[in-house]
């Protein structure tokens, strides 16, 4: 059902938790670059698929993050291909947690997390827009799972899977509420479960939401964001997922579970991750 989503999309432009609140105005100030150039490794960065040499590993605290956030100038939208052809995709970038990046992140980690910042890696990664243009997407998560993470959302790109916002939580107040309203992708955000004091995978970095409003999270007639009420019935949509659709099966190759195939009352369909909570 996603394979006729996913090319209409592209044919267009040639491209979990609580009370639903509205999200806060983000900042003005961005950081841009177009995601379809391969930049080049620095000291402290990790290229994931570029087409040159063996990229240097993460060294420590050496890159120097955005001020606020990424949204890079449009790219050009990806040609259209044949039903089941992929495009190689831009490489991502892998860097550990500067001290600038560490400020900015004060709503989302802070003492006494369950991981140390050392621990965790800031991903930079191409993705479509709804309208088929390419953007520069940020999330945060754990260092063991950054490469794999980031080879997921290569491939999204290559079969131009549409996102609409991929930025930090940090850009919402660290309020999940106001990200999943923005329809924005994440990933770490240090905060305990659902209705629950546990601390939640995401407090790990090995989980994150994707397009929240396609795919809402659902416990009984509780559904957030309030606006993925509208894809309760699971349309065959841009965005929307499905059991054993491509973006499923990108994330289960890399050993995360999908949320929308929890058993009892909770179906949390943005919702990846390693433990399957």
């Amino acid at each position: 059902m996603l394979g006729a989503a996913l090319v209409g999309a592209a044919v267009l432009q040639a491209g979990c938790t609580a009370s639903d609140e509205a999200p806060p105005a983000p900042s003005t100030a961005s950081a841009t670059d177009a995601a379809s150039a391969a930049p080049t490794p620095e000291a402290g960065h990790r290229a994931v698929g570029a087409a040159t040499t063996a990229p240097t590993t993460v060294t420590g605290a050496t890159a120097t993050a955005p001020a606020h956030r990424a949204d890079p100038v449009d790219a050009l939208a990806p040609p259209v291909l044949p039903p089941g052809a992929t495009r190689p995709a831009p490489p991502a970038r892998i860097t550990s947690i500067t001290p600038e990046l560490a400020a900015r992140m004060a709503t989302s980690w802070h003492e006494g997390c369950p991981v140390p910042l050392a621990d965790l890696r800031y991903l930079r990664v191409p993705y479509v827009d709804p309208e088929g243009r390419t953007h520069t997407g940020e999330l945060v998560v754990h260092a063991d799972a950054a490469e794999d993470v980031a080879e997921v959302f290569r491939e999204l790109w290559s079969i131009g899977y549409p996102i609409t916002s991929m930025r930090l939580v940090d850009d919402f107040g660290g309020d999940d509420t106001a990200s999943m309203n923005a329809d924005n992708t994440s990933a770490f955000n240090c905060r305990p479960i659902t209705g629950g004091t546990s601390w939640s995978e995401h407090a790990y970095g090995l989980a994150l939401d994707l397009n929240p409003v396609e795919n809402p999270y659902v416990v009984g007639s509780h559904v957030a964001p309030r606006s993925g009420r509208a894809y309760l019935a699971r349309p065959d949509a841009p965005g929307v997922l499905h059991a054993g659709d491509p973006v499923v099966a990108a994330f289960a190759r890399i050993g995360w579970v999908w949320g929308g195939t929890w058993t009892g009352r909770v179906l949390d369909y943005q919702h990846f991750s390693l433990r399957g909570r």
